[in-house]
Protein backbone atom coordinates (compact mmCIF):
# COMPACT_ATOMS: atom_id res chain seq x y z
CA UNK A 1 0.00 0.00 0.00
CA UNK A 2 1.24 3.72 -1.07
CA UNK A 3 1.98 6.02 1.49
CA UNK A 4 -0.05 9.42 1.13
CA UNK A 5 3.17 11.24 -0.07
CA UNK A 6 4.02 8.68 -2.79
CA UNK A 7 0.33 9.32 -4.06
CA UNK A 8 0.68 12.96 -4.12
CA UNK A 9 3.59 12.91 -5.67
CA UNK A 10 2.48 10.56 -8.43
CA UNK A 11 -0.61 12.62 -8.92
CA UNK A 12 1.63 15.68 -9.45
CA UNK A 13 3.82 13.81 -11.88
CA UNK A 14 0.45 13.67 -14.24
CA UNK A 15 -0.30 14.77 -17.97
CA UNK A 16 -3.35 16.51 -16.73
CA UNK A 17 -1.63 18.61 -13.50
CA UNK A 18 1.09 19.50 -15.57
CA UNK A 19 -0.46 20.70 -18.89
CA UNK A 20 -2.64 22.80 -15.64
CA UNK A 21 0.69 23.98 -15.04
CA UNK A 22 1.69 24.82 -18.12
CA UNK A 23 -1.36 26.85 -19.19
CA UNK A 24 -1.16 28.98 -15.57
CA UNK A 25 2.04 29.86 -16.02
CA UNK A 26 1.17 30.82 -19.56
CA UNK A 27 -2.27 32.34 -18.36
CA UNK A 28 -0.12 34.94 -16.38
CA UNK A 29 2.49 35.76 -18.56
CA UNK A 30 -0.43 36.49 -21.51
CA UNK A 31 -2.38 38.61 -18.86
CA UNK A 32 1.18 41.03 -18.34
CA UNK A 33 1.40 41.01 -21.85
CA UNK A 34 -2.29 41.99 -22.43
CA UNK A 35 -2.27 44.54 -19.09
CA UNK A 36 0.87 46.27 -20.72
CA UNK A 37 -0.57 47.30 -24.03
CA UNK A 38 -2.48 49.86 -21.83
CA UNK A 39 0.42 51.54 -21.24
CA UNK A 40 0.64 52.79 -24.90
CA UNK A 41 -2.96 54.87 -24.05
CA UNK A 42 -1.34 57.94 -22.40
CA UNK A 43 -3.26 61.31 -21.28
CA UNK A 44 -2.92 64.29 -23.32
CA UNK A 45 -0.87 67.20 -22.06
CA UNK A 46 -1.85 69.89 -23.25
CA UNK A 47 -1.00 74.03 -22.89
CA UNK A 48 -3.22 76.00 -22.70
CA UNK A 49 -6.16 73.71 -21.92
CA UNK A 50 -9.65 73.95 -24.26
CA UNK A 51 -11.90 71.39 -25.02
CA UNK A 52 -11.04 71.89 -29.06
CA UNK A 53 -7.38 70.95 -28.36
CA UNK A 54 -8.44 68.28 -26.04
CA UNK A 55 -10.97 66.46 -28.60
CA UNK A 56 -8.05 67.43 -31.21
CA UNK A 57 -5.27 65.30 -29.53
CA UNK A 58 -7.66 62.77 -28.69
CA UNK A 59 -8.29 62.14 -32.57
CA UNK A 60 -4.81 62.51 -33.71
CA UNK A 61 -3.90 59.65 -31.27
CA UNK A 62 -6.22 57.01 -33.36
CA UNK A 63 -3.49 54.81 -34.48
CA UNK A 64 -2.34 54.04 -30.68
CA UNK A 65 -6.12 53.25 -30.16
CA UNK A 66 -6.30 51.22 -33.50
CA UNK A 67 -2.85 49.58 -32.55
CA UNK A 68 -4.18 48.75 -29.02
CA UNK A 69 -7.12 47.44 -30.02
CA UNK A 70 -5.31 45.07 -32.78
CA UNK A 71 -3.17 44.01 -30.52
CA UNK A 72 -5.59 43.41 -27.55
CA UNK A 73 -7.84 40.78 -29.72
CA UNK A 74 -4.81 39.46 -31.41
CA UNK A 75 -3.63 38.49 -27.58
CA UNK A 76 -7.49 37.62 -26.51
CA UNK A 77 -7.56 35.02 -29.34
CA UNK A 78 -4.08 33.58 -28.98
CA UNK A 79 -5.07 33.01 -25.65
CA UNK A 80 -8.41 31.16 -26.20
CA UNK A 81 -6.17 28.82 -29.05
CA UNK A 82 -3.76 28.09 -26.19
CA UNK A 83 -6.23 26.61 -23.73
CA UNK A 84 -7.46 24.73 -26.93
CA UNK A 85 -4.19 23.23 -28.08
CA UNK A 86 -3.34 22.96 -24.01
CA UNK A 87 -6.35 20.97 -24.17
CA UNK A 88 -5.43 18.78 -26.88
CA UNK A 89 -1.90 17.83 -25.52
CA UNK A 90 -1.58 14.58 -24.18
CA UNK A 91 1.54 14.94 -21.63
CA UNK A 92 3.86 17.47 -20.96
CA UNK A 93 7.34 16.45 -22.67
CA UNK A 94 10.83 18.64 -23.19
CA UNK A 95 10.02 20.01 -26.59
CA UNK A 96 6.20 20.98 -25.65
CA UNK A 97 7.74 23.05 -22.65
CA UNK A 98 10.55 24.77 -24.59
CA UNK A 99 8.16 25.59 -27.62
CA UNK A 100 5.59 27.15 -25.50
CA UNK A 101 8.48 29.50 -23.86
CA UNK A 102 9.64 30.28 -27.06
CA UNK A 103 5.64 31.66 -27.56
CA UNK A 104 5.72 33.45 -24.52
CA UNK A 105 8.83 35.43 -25.30
CA UNK A 106 6.74 36.01 -28.51
CA UNK A 107 3.59 37.11 -26.53
CA UNK A 108 5.12 38.98 -24.01
CA UNK A 109 6.72 41.27 -26.44
CA UNK A 110 4.04 42.02 -28.52
CA UNK A 111 3.68 45.57 -26.72
CA UNK A 112 6.46 47.21 -28.29
CA UNK A 113 5.29 46.49 -32.47
CA UNK A 114 2.25 47.58 -31.23
CA UNK A 115 3.84 51.20 -29.51
CA UNK A 116 5.63 51.04 -32.62
CA UNK A 117 2.56 50.64 -34.80
CA UNK A 118 0.84 53.32 -33.10
CA UNK A 119 3.11 56.23 -33.27
CA UNK A 120 4.42 56.18 -37.06
CA UNK A 121 1.00 54.80 -38.64
CA UNK A 122 0.56 58.25 -39.98
CA UNK A 123 4.43 58.61 -41.23
CA UNK A 124 6.18 58.51 -44.20
CA UNK A 125 7.29 55.00 -42.21
CA UNK A 126 3.67 53.66 -42.22
CA UNK A 127 4.87 51.05 -44.53
CA UNK A 128 7.62 49.35 -42.33
CA UNK A 129 5.97 49.34 -38.95
CA UNK A 130 2.95 47.79 -41.10
CA UNK A 131 5.11 45.45 -42.37
CA UNK A 132 6.74 44.58 -38.69
CA UNK A 133 3.75 44.56 -37.14
CA UNK A 134 2.41 41.51 -39.40
CA UNK A 135 5.37 40.00 -39.22
CA UNK A 136 5.69 40.17 -35.83
CA UNK A 137 2.26 38.39 -35.14
CA UNK A 138 3.18 35.94 -38.39
CA UNK A 139 5.84 35.13 -35.97
CA UNK A 140 4.06 34.36 -33.01
CA UNK A 141 1.97 32.35 -35.39
CA UNK A 142 4.55 30.26 -36.28
CA UNK A 143 5.41 29.45 -32.79
CA UNK A 144 1.58 28.20 -32.45
CA UNK A 145 2.22 25.63 -36.01
CA UNK A 146 5.78 24.59 -33.82
CA UNK A 147 3.48 23.90 -31.22
CA UNK A 148 0.73 22.08 -32.95
CA UNK A 149 3.07 19.88 -34.57
CA UNK A 150 4.42 18.67 -30.99
CA UNK A 151 0.76 18.47 -29.60
CA UNK A 152 -0.35 16.31 -33.37
CA UNK A 153 2.73 13.77 -32.90
CA UNK A 154 1.23 13.38 -29.73
CA UNK A 155 -2.16 12.53 -30.41
CA UNK A 156 -1.07 10.49 -33.37
CA UNK A 157 0.77 8.01 -31.15
CA UNK A 158 -1.87 7.60 -29.13
CA UNK A 159 -4.99 7.18 -31.72
CA UNK A 160 -3.68 5.92 -35.31
CA UNK A 161 -6.90 4.84 -36.38
CA UNK A 162 -9.78 7.77 -36.34
CA UNK A 163 -7.42 10.66 -36.06
CA UNK A 164 -8.45 13.47 -37.61
CA UNK A 165 -6.30 16.91 -37.21
CA UNK A 166 -8.33 19.44 -35.23
CA UNK A 167 -10.11 22.50 -36.89
CA UNK A 168 -7.88 25.02 -34.72
CA UNK A 169 -4.98 23.74 -35.82
CA UNK A 170 -5.83 23.73 -39.66
CA UNK A 171 -6.68 27.11 -38.88
CA UNK A 172 -3.31 28.10 -37.37
CA UNK A 173 -1.54 26.69 -40.17
CA UNK A 174 -3.53 28.16 -42.71
CA UNK A 175 -2.97 31.83 -40.65
CA UNK A 176 1.07 32.12 -41.58
CA UNK A 177 0.88 32.66 -45.61
CA UNK A 178 -1.90 34.76 -45.00
CA UNK A 179 0.73 36.77 -42.64
CA UNK A 180 3.54 36.47 -45.13
CA UNK A 181 1.11 38.30 -47.80
CA UNK A 182 0.16 40.96 -45.52
CA UNK A 183 4.00 41.76 -44.75
CA UNK A 184 4.24 42.14 -48.34
CA UNK A 185 1.50 44.48 -48.89
CA UNK A 186 2.35 46.67 -46.54
CA UNK A 187 5.01 47.98 -48.98
CA UNK A 188 2.38 48.90 -51.35
CA UNK A 189 -0.55 49.58 -48.79
CA UNK A 190 -0.34 49.56 -44.63
CA UNK A 191 -3.89 49.80 -44.46
CA UNK A 192 -4.43 46.59 -46.28
CA UNK A 193 -1.85 45.06 -44.32
CA UNK A 194 -3.96 45.84 -41.26
CA UNK A 195 -7.32 44.73 -42.88
CA UNK A 196 -5.67 41.36 -43.39
CA UNK A 197 -4.83 41.29 -40.10
CA UNK A 198 -7.72 42.38 -38.76
CA UNK A 199 -10.26 39.58 -40.83
CA UNK A 200 -7.89 36.93 -39.14
CA UNK A 201 -9.03 37.78 -36.03
CA UNK A 202 -12.68 38.23 -37.07
CA UNK A 203 -12.71 34.88 -38.97
CA UNK A 204 -11.21 33.40 -36.16
CA UNK A 205 -13.63 34.82 -33.85
CA UNK A 206 -16.59 33.34 -35.57
CA UNK A 207 -14.74 30.19 -35.74
CA UNK A 208 -14.74 30.24 -31.93
CA UNK A 209 -17.94 28.14 -31.11
CA UNK A 210 -16.74 25.51 -33.19
CA UNK A 211 -13.88 25.34 -31.57
CA UNK A 212 -15.39 24.80 -28.60
CA UNK A 213 -17.86 21.63 -30.20
CA UNK A 214 -14.49 20.07 -31.14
Amino acid sequence: MQSRPQKDQERSRSPDVATRRIEAFSDAVFAIAITLLALNLQVPVLSPVTPEGLVADLAAKWPTYLSFLLSFVTLLIAWVYHHRLLEAAKHSGTGLLFINGILLLIVSSVPFPTALLGAYLTTPAASVVAAIYAGYIGILNFTYNLLWWVVVRQQRSAHRKGWRPPTSMILSYLGFPCYVVAVGIAFWSPVATLVICGMLWVVWTIMAPMLSAE
